[in-house]
């Protein structure tokens, strides 16, 4: 019996998996055991056909198949190349040791790439797992921007065969990690581009929602924008995410193999996610779930430091809001299900826009407002006070004015956006000044007296909770790191209070 390993999906994760193959005396036969799904079973006929186009005589016994652990459900067509090597090489000498092989095989034995693949070894190499990768040409362009691993990539299962049989005679690839950005040094490289194809400049006069969002983008604080139709919300949160921090080579890779869970090709570019449910979309949808496998969701996606904008932010399902509570607090969800629980990361920007009644006139100095007393009630009492207290930032958009004009360009929020990311990185801090916790609270957002008494007079005359003041400091924080200030001063502070402020 010989072993090679492969892998699986588990949720947003890979599982090793060890695929065993012995012939054993009896009718020739041809099975595979272990919990392999329909996408494996079908393998049998493509390994035959690509190992008889080698010339490969299939063995006249019974030949079986397992892939351990049997308790873990597989599929994926990259367990082909495995299968196939494993029978190829049943009686030779060759060592398996320390490699992976992943890859689907053509009926002529040429070896392809699967969606799947890039997230598999990404997984495998960040928790340590694999040394040696064996996969198909196809593959090599995105498995090369991986670090600490050697590349092996035959084009077919021939020189797959030929690469075990002398394993020194064959090429080997060292990643080559080309990533075609701009380059920030601090602790090590973040990478970011300077191209704004939604600029703030279409953004004329809201010179409070540009300052809003210019905090929210340079300490991932959650806000919210309020205001009458057309007046510019979603135009402002569209353009978020391109004045947001470098990214890291880690969140790179990661945002890839994220889109390659979603049967997306990766790009390899540091380019934050932005994400858009529609107002009508599920819980499952948002969230992830399943009826019988978790699966993940849009938070999952975008929660790799990416966006989440909720447009019309009071009409999404109530269990949709209020479920909203854990990720925006913890900054991860599990989802759990009888076969199976997925705990994902959910360290997202959080943007929403919302009308100030149901038909959106209220703030309105020319427009009359259709909606009673009673209905605009029932529309703000959609959101409750546990969600409306996660949110850093909140701003009550200006009504436009046909002579507005555009004062601040996103590069120019951009450079400041940086300029805060290198002092938040300088002071030591591994998350964003929105993401730290309650030590780092204590450690990093230090207020003078006159601004604690400020703050203090501010929590008893509004009941702030301890969730907002501590909103608050972060916020005021973040607002000192623009003004390139080591510490949080009083108009800091004030600056903070007023985007916290909520009638």
């Amino acid at each position: 019996m010989k072993t090679l390993l492969c892998a699986t999906q588990d949720g947003i994760d890979a599982k090793p998996v060890d695929v065993e193959v012995a012939y054993v005396r009896g009718l020739p036969s041809f099975s595979i055991v272990g919990l392999a799904q329909t996408s494996i079973q079908e393998s049998k006929e493509r390994v035959k056909s690509a190992l008889s186009s080698i010339d490969f005589k299939f063995p006249t016994q019974k030949v079986t198949v397992n892939l351990s652990p049997s308790d873990l459900k597989k599929e994926g067509s990259h367990f082909d190349l495995p299968i196939a090597l494993l029978i190829a090489l049943q009686n030779e000498s060759v060592d398996f040791k320390d490699f992976i092989a992943l890859g689907e095989l053509g009926l002529d034995g040429t070896l392809k790439d699967t969606s799947s693949i890039y997230t598999l070894v990404l997984s495998l190499a960040n928790a340590g797992k694999i040394k040696n990768i064996v996969i198909p040409k196809e593959s090599l362009s995105k498995i090369s921007n991986i670090p600490n691993i050697n590349i092996y990539a035959p084009s077919n299962l021939k020189e797959a065969i030929e690469l075990f049989k002398d394993p020194k005679s064959f090429p080997k690839h060292t990643p080559k990690i080309d990533i075609k950005a701009k380059t920030l040094k601090i602790d090590k490289e973040y990478y970011y581009h300077e191209e704004y194809p939604l600029d703030f400049l279409d953004v004329k006069g809201q010179e409070s929602a540009k300052r809003a969002s210019l905090i929210a983008a340079a300490g991932m604080h959650n806000i919210l924008y309020e205001g009458s139709p057309g007046c510019g919300k979603s135009m402002c949160a569209k353009r978020v995410p391109y004045i947001m921090p470098p990214m890291s080579l880690e969140e790179i890779l990661t945002n890839a193999k994220l889109q390659s869970l979603y049967k997306n090709e990766p790009t390899f570019e540091p380019k934050r996610i932005f994400r858009s449910p529609h107002r009508s979309s599920s819980a499952s949808s948002i969230f992830g779930g399943g009826s019988k496998n978790a699966q993940i969701g849009e938070i999952a996606l975008c929660g790799n430091g990416g966006v989440l904008f909720f447009d019309e932010f009071p009409y999404f399902g109530k269990s949709i809001l209020e479920s909203l509570r854990q990720p925006l607090e913890d900054h991860k969800l599990l989802i759990s299900r009888v076969n199976s629980k997925i705990e994902y990361q959910a360290k997202f920007l959080f943007i929403a826009a919302m009308n100030p009644c149901p038909c959106g006139n209220l703030l309105s100095s020319n427009k009359n407002c259709r909606c009673s007393e009673v209905e605009i009630n029932r529309y703000n009492n959609r959101l409750s006070a546990p969600v409306l207290d996660r949110i850093d930032l909140f701003v009550q958009m200006d009504e436009t004015d046909p002579h507005d004009m555009p004062t601040i360009s996103s590069k120019e929020m951009h450079m400041k956006v940086l300029s805060a990311f290198k002092m938040q990185k300088e002071r030591g801090q591994t998350e964003l000044n929105g993401k730290i916790d309650d030590k780092e609270i204590a450690k990093f957002c230090i207020l003078d007296d006159e601004s604690k008494e400020i703050l203090d007079q501010s929590a008893r005359r509004f009941g702030l909770s301890q969730r907002a003041i501590n909103k608050i400091l972060k916020v005021s924080r973040t607002i000192a790191d623009l003004d390139s200030s080591q510490s949080i001063k009083k108009g800091h502070t004030l600056e903070a209070l007023r985007f916290r402020m909520k009638k």
